[in-house]
């Protein structure tokens, strides 16, 4: 190997280097833009079999059906921030007013009671509990700060919004847009299959997302029943939230577990604990484990068998490599992924054992 030979290849490899660098910095400065797309492709996906069945059994060209169908999406996103956003409000100007004073007061007698009923309580720790001030040392005051902020964030967020509904415009009329950007750095001779494996995944995560829109539609009525039955302030927003956090697989109802546990546990402070708080959380709660029992046990099990067609083990494993890889983020999108990954090993490497075993279903 001469020197000149060494030199080009060293120049070559900082080159591809460079070129590497500058290509992962470009994602990064567009990450927003990525992230739009796909959230976009998402709504797509949702989307399409409502406009595969305006087409088919309607008859509606096919600009009339996207726009009848992103109609429908954006009437239920209005749905759901009308639904929040006046909570909102109301509880900024609640606490704005709040006495702070008689906020701390009613926590504290919620802690006494909670104390005394399960007799964790002496005289030694509620000396200790008032010499270190925990509850007066508490700054209520961020919450109406917090709030305020929230609100500021989502007039941020309505350039994103417009860009993801418009992305997912073009996604759903023209079908084949993304599609065709592809086959560009495809070769002539693999293009039949990317395009089979591309309908084929469009097909599976379809059913996926629409499946979860059931999924977390039937937790979201069955915990408002709960809720609205006990009377807990707010049941709809509860439910909601709760529902919402199913998306993220087994942290996600931990969360909600906790969240519906605190606000039911709040939404009477000053009543007595013994007599009404402790039993209205306690028949909360045991709804709330009926909810994720029917979910883990039926709802979940038809979505993957049906969707994905992914064993339930192969799904958890999954999941929990896409959280350790990746955290909350690499846990929501581990199934998708994971599916997509199968349909394009299958198309391309369907001789290989692993492969044959890994999507024998598909």
């Amino acid at each position: 190997m001469t020197s000149k030979t060494l030199s080009e290849g060293i120049l070559r490899a900082i080159a591809i280097l460079i070129g590497t660098v500058l290509v992962l910095y470009f994602l990064y400065q567009i990450s927003s833009v990525i992230a739009y797309i796909a959230i976009a492709g998402v709504v797509s996906l949702i989307g399409r079999p409502i406009v595969l069945f305006l087409r088919r059994k309607l008859k509606f060209n096919d600009t009339i059906a996207v726009i009848v169908t992103m109609l429908m999406l954006i009437g239920i996103l209005v749905g759901i921030i009308a639904l929040f956003i006046p909570l909102i409000v109301q509880q900024g100007q609640n606490l704005s007013l709040l006495n702070i004073e008689a906020l701390q007061g009613n926590m504290e007698n919620l802690y006494r009671q909670i104390t005394e009923y399960f007799g964790v309580s002496s005289s030694e720790i509620e000396q200790s509990v008032k010499d270190s001030k925990i509850l007066a040392n508490l700054d209520f005051g961020f919450v109406p700060n917090f709030l305020n902020s929230f609100i500021g964030i989502l007039g941020s967020l309505s350039i994103g919004l417009f860009s993801v509904l418009f992305i997912a415009f073009f996604f759903l009329k023209d079908s084949k847009l993304f599609e065709d950007g592809l086959m560009v750095f495809i070769p002539d001779n693999k293009e039949s299959r990317l395009k089979k494996s591309i309908d084929t995944i469009k097909d599976l995560l379809s059913r996926y997302f629409v499946g979860l829109v059931f999924q977390i539609l039937i937790l979201f009525i069955f915990y408002t029943i709960v809720l609205l039955i006990f009377g807990v302030e707010n049941a709809i927003v509860i439910a909601f939230l709760c529902a919402l956090l199913n998306l993220i697989p087994y942290v996600g109802p931990l969360i909600g577990g906790v969240l519906m546990l605190t606000l039911t546990m709040t939404s009477n402070i000053g009543a007595d604990f013994s007599s009404v708080i402790l039993p209205k959380t306690s028949y909360v709660m045991i709804g709330f484990l009926i909810g994720q029992l029917v979910d883990n046990f039926i709802s979940q099990p038809r979505i993957f068998s049906q969707s994905v067609k992914s064993h339930p083990l192969e799904i958890f494993l999954v999941i929990i490599i896409g959280g350790l890889l990746f955290g909350i983020t690499g846990m929501i999108i581990a199934v998708p992924g994971y599916t997509a990954i199968k349909v394009i090993l299958k198309e391309f490497l369907s001789e290989n054992k692993i492969v044959q075993s890994l999507t024998k279903n598909l």
